[in-house]
């Protein structure tokens, strides 16, 4: 192979990444959904992980009295599968698709409350707790999918520990985002500014990193949540192009990243028609 033949397939392969492809043509793994604790509001439950489970890094939610609670989508997304294995396996059991090659499974359920192909918001109710399947006592047995194999849990950002019994309060569907700026954002960044739209619409944030010198700016919804809506995020360095994230999105746009240094910033976003714009600040 000649020398500008290797060099074009290395410049065509660097490029893949940008496009989310790999040299497979197959598309990379997004960013997983903000998956919530799959009960109500309030609800405290014991995840618990077993060595040995099966499949690997599934969780057990148990809880006194569970038989017959609410279960609610962790997240946004479609009913895929909807089964019954009767007294083996699962039992009765559901999944939902959230896109990007992630899926989250429920099962040994008392009850079904949703169909196949059914578009359900994170929060809402999917079925009832039980001891349907295998089982030895009444739990609900939960999953999170990466492209057919099981993951490590989080929940609300938070790490489901391994191995273990963990408390966890479900923050699902109680009236506010459940995404912070600093989570849209990364390590590092921290809020130094902040804008409330018209309307309660949501909320506009600067942020910056001190290590890296970058600016970072999010907007979170505070209406519609986990319904695609139209919502934006803009930065833009003084002397610079502005760079915007916008589109229909369920929760917030960005983050929108930069290096500034002590260069001024321009910053804002949008929710449906309305929108923030500040003037070139934050200098120094």
């Amino acid at each position: 192979m000649s020398r500008l033949r290797r060099l074009a397939l290395l410049a065509a392969a660097a490029a893949l990444p940008a496009l989310g492809l790999t040299l497979a043509g197959q598309a990379t793994a997004s960013a997983a959904p903000n998956f919530q604790v799959p009960f109500k509001c309030g609800v405290t439950v014991d995840a618990a992980t077993f060595s040995g489970h099966k499949p690997e890094y599934s969780v057990d939610f148990q809880k006194a009295g569970i038989t017959g609670m609410p279960v609610l989508a962790a997240a946004s997304g479609t009913v895929t599968r909807v089964e019954d294995k009767g007294a083996t396996s699962y039992g009765k059991w559901i999944e939902v698709d959230h896109g990007g090659g992630w899926r989250t499974r429920y099962a040994h359920l008392s009850a079904q409350e949703v169909s196949v192909g059914a578009s359900v918001a994170g929060g809402r109710e999917i079925g009832k707790a039980g001891a349907t399947g295998g089982v030895t006592g009444p739990h609900l047995h939960f999953e999170e999918i990466l492209d057919g194999t099981v993951q490590k849990a989080k929940l609300n950002g938070v790490g489901v520990p391994y191995y273990a019994h963990t408390d966890f309060t479900s923050k699902n569907n109680c009236g506010g985002n459940p995404y912070s700026a600093e989570e849209v954002c990364g390590d590092g960044f921290g809020v130094v500014d902040q804008q409330a739209l018209a309307n309660s619409a949501g909320t506009a944030y600067l942020l910056y990193n001190a290590s890296t010198k970058a600016n970072c700016v999010t907007t979170l919804k505070a209406t519609s949540l986990g319904t695609a809506s139209a919502v934006s995020a803009f930065l833009e360095v003084q002397g610079a192009a502005r760079t915007t994230d916008s589109g229909s999105f369920t929760y917030y746009a960005g983050p929108v990243k930069k290096t500034a240094g002590s260069t001024c910033v321009k910053w804002g976003g949008s929710v449906g028609a309305d929108t923030y714009e500040s003037g070139f600040e934050h200098c120094d």
